[in-house]
């Protein structure tokens, strides 16, 4: 686990295994660097004069040996152009920082890079983006291998920030214990979507999920077995799970944080634990990464433990339903009608469409909570992917104020997200001649047909639908799990607790 704190102080007078530093392009000083060349009789800008470190951005340059400062070495950082330096340029140059110091024994530094003036953020986002950086940076999911001596000898385990004045210090110590909580649900996002299908389950997700309670009082967990969802006439969901041996579950998690009239946003993260796409069986190559299924109830479950580790003085309530699809004898057909919480029928023309019929049960379920709002998140379409790519998650819903929130909460934390229209024109796709709607609309607009199916079930609530397919999961050789949309989902509710408050919505932590 890495240690990360604040403190202010001289660059030269910092004991440490490592110093980090800026150079801007055209081998211009940060402020931190031109105080150590200063201080070593100009040693930095010989470096730079003889084009060793030009200031690109992401450049390294590791120095030993500089002279009258404390540090034992000083890592020299490209920024790229001083006028240009964004969020997103930060967290380039704190990764490439990173990664060389990481595989070198430096089991400790120092980061000047925290003073450094970055175009439209604060301190509080300057310190958040880069320990989120530096934690998935340094992320290894090595669990299941025998041989755990395949890492750094010394690996980076401290960092330290080192703020522009002492004043920020009580503030900046918030912002790390803030960002550290979102770096721990990122982190245990990407270990439940990288847990393999035979080892997650849905009865063990829901074992992790409740295992969480011992560490957070704040949060309470209920798990629905098939037979609750039997009584509660949760057919669509029941129907995905019918062609596997797994028993579904529906993870009812609940973070109460202010007042008890106070009303609750609802998460609902589709959980299918594998996807093999039951008897529309899915082509066999890259299947494997079908146990990514999950990503959106991973996330969701990583949101709640950033929330509980917070505190935060808000009202949250987390619906995972979760299943496995497989093909066998019992399972759902092409073809089959089947109706839903809501009551509404549905054809099935195509069983690999299954995300979208868990999450119609649990977004019906999520309405007794008489929610301000409903999220779900969720990897449901490959056309997500094809329209946007791996840089955006896609939002759709029914209010626009809501959409607008997420996404100015993705631009904040560095985890965006694209709004795609969901006009009334898109649910003339959803036409079936036996049954109130088909599970697909075709070929065109995938994502948005998928959406609109799940509009018909929150048409009395404000409603917001993440498409996470592309965000949730690297592919090649860096192929996992991301984390996202940990940081945007837990920016925005950490956007709503300080609302609340400022209208006066008392807590109850």
């Amino acid at each position: 686990m890495l240690e990360f704190s604040v403190k202010s102080g001289a660059p030269e007078k910092q004991r440490t295994a490592c110093l980090i530093v800026g150079v801007f392009e055209a081998r211009r000083l940060t402020p931190a660097a031109e105080t150590i060349d200063q201080a070593s009789d100009g040693f930095l800008s010989a470096i730079t004069r003889r084009g060793d470190m030009d200031g690109e951005l992401g450049d390294t340059l590791l120095l030993h040996g500089v002279p009258n400062i404390q540090a034992d070495r000083v890592l020299l950082v490209g920024l790229g152009k001083e006028r240009e330096l964004d969020t997103r340029g930060l967290v380039k140059a704190t990764r490439s920082a990173v990664e060389a110091l990481h595989h070198r024994g430096t089991a400790e530094c120092v980061s000047h890079l925290s003073e450094i003036d970055v175009r439209g953020s604060s301190l509080e986002q300057v310190l958040r983006q880069s320990i989120v950086a530096i934690e998935d940076t340094l992320y290894r999911f090595d669990e299941l291998k025998s041989d755990k001596t395949q890492g750094p000898r010394r690996p980076l385990r401290k960092v330290t920030f080192i703020l522009p004045t002492r004043k920020e210090l009580m503030d900046a110590e918030r912002y790390v214990r803030e960002a550290t909580a979102i770096s721990n649900g990122m982190r245990m996002a990407k270990n439940l979507a990288n847990m393999p299908g035979n080892l997650l389950t849905p009865t063990t997700m829901a074992e992790h999920a409740r295992k969480m309670t011992e560490t957070h009082l704040q949060l309470s967990v209920e798990v629905l077995d098939q037979s609750r969802m039997e009584s509660l006439g949760m057919n669509a969901l029941l129907a995905v799970a019918k062609g596997s041996s797994e028993p579904p579950k529906m993870i009812v998690m609940e973070h109460m944080g202010a007042d008890a009239d106070t009303a609750p946003i609802v998460l609902v993260g589709k959980g299918v634990t594998f996807d093999s796409g039951g008897i529309s069986l899915k082509p066999g190559p890259d299947m494997d990464q079908m146990k990514f299924d999950m990503g959106g109830a991973a996330a969701t479950i990583g949101v709640m433990s950033a929330v509980a580790e917070m505190q935060l003085p808000i009202n949250v309530v987390a619906l995972i339903p979760t299943v496995e699809n497989m093909p066998d004898g019992n399972a759902l057909k092409p073809g089959d009608i089947i109706r839903s919480m809501s009551g509404q029928t549905i054809e099935v023309l195509n069983t690999d469409a299954e995300g979208r019929l868990i999450l119609c049960d649990a977004l019906t379920y999520a309405a007794r909570y008489k929610p301000a709002a409903i999220i779900d998140l969720a990897t449901l379409t490959g056309a997500c992917i094809i329209a946007l790519g791996r840089e955006p998650s896609a939002v759709l819903g029914n209010h626009n104020p809501l959409i607008r929130e997420l996404i100015q909460a993705g631009e904040s934390a560095n985890d965006r997200a694209w709004q795609l229209p969901l006009w009334e024109e898109y649910q003339d796709l959803l036409k079936s001649n036996f049954a109130d709607m088909a599970n697909i609309g075709g070929r065109e607009g995938g994502s948005i047909t998928a959406a609109a199916f799940l509009s018909r079930f929150t048409r009395e609530h404000h409603w917001a639908h993440l498409d996470i397919a592309g965000t949730a999961w690297k592919v090649g050789e860096s192929k996992g799990a991301t984390g996202r949309p940990v940081p945007l989902l837990t920016e925005f509710l950490m956007n709503r607790a300080r609302q609340q408050q400022e209208a006066g919505g008392g807590s109850t932590s």
